[in-house]
């Protein structure tokens, strides 16, 4: 069975819940869990590869090497995080091109300034809309495949106020996004008035963040709302920052990881959950392939 798109499965009824990850593991845990749709964060990539706070540091090849490698290892749909594109439409046509080549099937594009925040930290600033547009054009254009979306966010709420977020989404969409994102509304009735104030035939996608600006609902309840999309983006860093806070001391307090072996995979389980014995079986088997003598 053929699987289907993003894009068809954005005209489902069901809401798509996409999990955040940031290497190929807890893609593939992601992926053993059942989730079809998956999303590279660039703040989950900030967090774990440079260990540093999401204020525009990764770049582009960073990225793009984290995609490859992710979809080297599983064959989901892969929602990427492109900040504000890299730079100015020129930039952003060559960032669509480079992530669709190693595995996009969405690139998301924010209208902030460089260097960008979180969208749930506070003293963002934006570009021009006019400017955003543009840059959602370039991003349209540069696609290869009509299968690749383009996500366009605005981080207008917290800076502009939500009508004028409204109104920007309205001119990206009409700039030919595919989908949708206004960060960081702070009520569920600013996530209600979303939906009322973009109207039906564009997915609308949310983003549920611990701790953020944003209140956690359910996917169901987002669903109810109106919104096609959910996001976990860096949930996956802070469930594991805290377990390996807590791994960490324990092992100093005790010398010892006995104490925690019940909140870990031993080796043999880890070894099952990432196909090592499969592997050693077809590298074997490759081995003797060939004519016998």
């Amino acid at each position: 069975m053929t699987k289907m798109t993003l894009r068809t499965q954005l005209s489902q009824p069901q809401i798509i819940v996409a999990p955040g990850i940031y290497d190929p593991l807890t893609a593939l845990i992601a992926t053993q869990a059942g989730f079809e749709s998956l999303y590279i964060s660039g703040a989950a990539i900030a967090y774990s590869r440079l260990g540093r706070p999401d204020i525009g540091l990764v770049s582009i090849s960073e990225v793009i090497e984290t995609v490859s490698l992710i979809r080297d290892r599983v064959d989901a749909n892969l929602i990427v995080d492109a900040d504000t594109g890299y730079g100015n439409a020129l930039n952003v046509e060559r960032t669509v091109r480079l992530l669709e080549r190693a595995g996009a099937r969405a690139i998301q594009i924010e209208d902030q300034t460089f260097p960008k925040r979180c969208g749930h930290l506070d003293d963002k600033t934006l570009i021009a809309a006019p400017e955003m547009a543009g840059k959602i054009k370039a991003a349209v254009d540069s696609r290869q495949s009509q299968e690749t979306l383009i996500i366009a966010r605005t981080d207008a709420v917290a800076v502009e106020g939500l009508d004028a977020a409204i109104e920007r989404a309205l001119l990206y969409r009409d700039a030919g996004a595919d989908v949708l994102f206004v960060e960081a509304p702070k009520a569920r009735e600013e996530l209600a008035k979303i939906v009322a104030g973009i109207g039906g035939g564009i997915p609308l996608m949310a983003n549920m963040v611990e701790g953020g600006k944003t209140p956690m609902l359910t996917a169901a309840e987002l669903q109810d709302i109106g919104f096609s999309l959910v996001i976990f983006p860096g949930g996956i860093v802070r469930a594991l920052a805290k377990v390996a806070q807590d791994y960490y001391g324990s092992l100093a307090a005790n010398g010892s990881n006995t104490p925690f072996r019940d909140r870990m995979f031993d080796f043999d389980a880890l070894n099952e959950l990432i196909g090592t014995p499969e592997m050693i079986a077809r590298g074997k088997g490759l081995e003797t392939f060939g004519p016998k003598s």
